[in-house]
């Protein structure tokens, strides 16, 4: 039994302010000394970023459909251990899931699995009494429980007086209301906010903002109050050497989870960035002397980070270190080196289209890419990693490890996958079936001009579409960005292959 204080920030839609009161409630509470647990809903990694700011521990996704719905309680156990309060800041609209499969991945699913009260986020910028109907639905319509509602961009105490009225009408409370005025921004561009990790400095002060503006607008010991009526749940907290099949005592220390989690608390703003050469741990962060890998040297595993790779799921070095691995990091727009002893790298999403010149600039670290590439040793990569590890991106040269060419299209590719491995990599034995999530504005296109195919070493296939990314035995390459907690055993494949070396 596991007894968290909990809340989900829920809206009617995308662009009601979800992100503002989840980010602003996080660092309002943490600037009260309150232990404060930060948790996204879907496959989101920007929003996390700045929940990771603001609560000083790394921000989670809680994502039924790349991790499987009986995962979502000991996930969120584990990513809240040593939290006095858990904010979980929903996806889209309370009940937009995974298209064509109901509920399924949406906000309202994750609330009921948690057993956890929902705040409503509306715009009220352009309605008056008409928000009674609004919140009335939303109550009715599922099985959530709507606790309380938060207004936004309200433009006048008049106003403000005319929604408080119409939401009272209907027996639903209003926790706070945010002014038009008083709306603070975060820059965006094609994939959506701008992380957190390219910002610091400015991203610190929108975060510092968004405190004083929740604490001054929004009712924060009501907030609480309504997190505290959660229920105990029954569930065990997730481990990574749990999922690994290991015994307990030979995995994780505690830390990771508690209140210094992967080094975000100074990671993310400090001088090394996000994924710095201390973002993540070192070589002694996350590895210590336990793990699995039998007997002999742990390996190390570079995981990239810095502002052009900033999407990575907390999990992935967690599970990396159970499975036997030391796991360090890596920034390539500073290290012109991988980490000494560097056996396997894993190279996940962000926007290396940004940083395609600084990138292309820094040779030496390519050249020690394709030389690790090129020994046998493991390289996972997705999405930017699948773009950086090619001959080129818009033209400036890159890694050179795949025999390809990407470039930025105006086309947005999004959605869930579930796909099937074509071939043998170091992440995946061949007919691997996993769940995925595809998100960008980009194409990769072989130079042998020939479409990928099984047969030419493809990665994936998913119904509906064409093979997909690039396997070979050392290398593992594809837009599919993939939530390892739903499938343990590839930290296993990734480590096992790096001790083979």
């Amino acid at each position: 039994m596991v007894r968290i204080p909990r809340v989900v920030i829920g809206a009617p839609a995308s662009g009601h302010g979800k992100t503002t009161v989840a980010t602003g409630l996080l660092a309002a509470f943490a600037r009260r000394g309150v232990p404060v647990a930060p948790f996204k809903v879907g496959p989101d990694y920007i929003d996390p970023g700045y929940h990771a700011l603001a609560a000083g521990r790394p921000g989670r996704n809680l994502d039924p459909v790349l991790v499987g719905e009986n995962q979502i309680g000991p996930l969120f156990a584990h990513g809240a251990a040593g939290a006095k309060l858990a904010i979980i800041e929903g996806v889209m609209g309370l009940y937009d899931g995974r298209t064509g499969a109901g509920d399924t991945g949406s906000t309202a699913q994750v609330a009921e699995l948690l057993d956890a009260p929902v705040i409503l986020v509306v715009d009220a910028a352009a309605q008056g009494r008409s928000i009674a109907a609004l919140v009335h639905g939303f109550r009715s319509f599922g099985s959530v429980r709507l606790a309380g509602v938060i207004l936004n961009r309200v433009g006048s105490d008049r106003h403000e007086s005319i929604l408080r009225e119409a939401c009272e009408e209907v027996g639903t409370p209003v926790l706070g209301a945010l002014r038009r005025a008083d709306a603070v921004a975060a820059p965006s561009r094609h994939l959506g906010l701008v992380p957190a990790a390219e910002r610091r400095a400015e991203a610190r002060e929108s975060v510092a903002a968004l405190s004083a503006l929740i604490a001054a607008s929004v009712d924060l010991e009501e907030v609480e109050a309504i997190a505290y009526s959660a229920p105990p749940l029954q569930v065990e907290p997730w481990s990574p050497a749990s999922a690994l099949g290991l015994s307990p005592g030979l995995g994780l220390s505690s830390g990771l989870g508690g209140s210094s989690g992967l080094g975000l608390s100074s990671g993310l703003g400090g001088s090394s960035g996000l994924g710095g050469s201390s973002g993540l741990g070192g070589s002694s962060g996350l590895g210590g002397s336990s793990g699995l890998a039998g007997s002999g040297e742990r390996p190390v595993i570079a995981i990239a980070g810095g502002p052009a790779f900033s999407f990575s799921y907390a999990e992935t070095p967690e599970l990396l270190t159970a499975a036997g691995a030391d796991v360090v990091t890596v920034d390539p727009l500073r290290d012109e080196k991988l980490p000494v002893g560097t056996r396997g790298l894993v190279v996940g999403g962000g926007f290396p289209e940004v940083y395609a010149s600084e990138l292309s600039a820094n040779e030496p670290l390519r050249r020690a890419v394709a030389t690790l590439a090129a020994g046998g040793g493991p390289i996972v990569a997705e999405c930017a990693g699948l773009l950086w590890l090619c001959k080129t991106l818009d033209d400036a040269p890159m890694c050179g490890v795949l025999d390809a060419d990407a470039a930025m299209t105006p086309t947005l590719t999004l959605g869930y996958r579930d796909a099937v491995a074509l071939a043998d990599s170091p992440l995946a034995p061949a007919g691997t079936r996993v769940t995925g999530h595809e998100f960008h504005r980009t194409t990769v296109h072989p130079r042998s001009g020939l479409l990928l195919s099984p047969a030419a070493g493809a990665a994936w296939q998913w119904r509906g579409g064409d093979p997909e990314g690039f396997a070979t035995p050392a290398v593992h390459a594809s837009y599919l960005h993939l939530h390892w907690a739903g499938t343990p055993s590839l930290a296993r494949n990734v480590v096992a292959a790096a001790s083979a070396l």
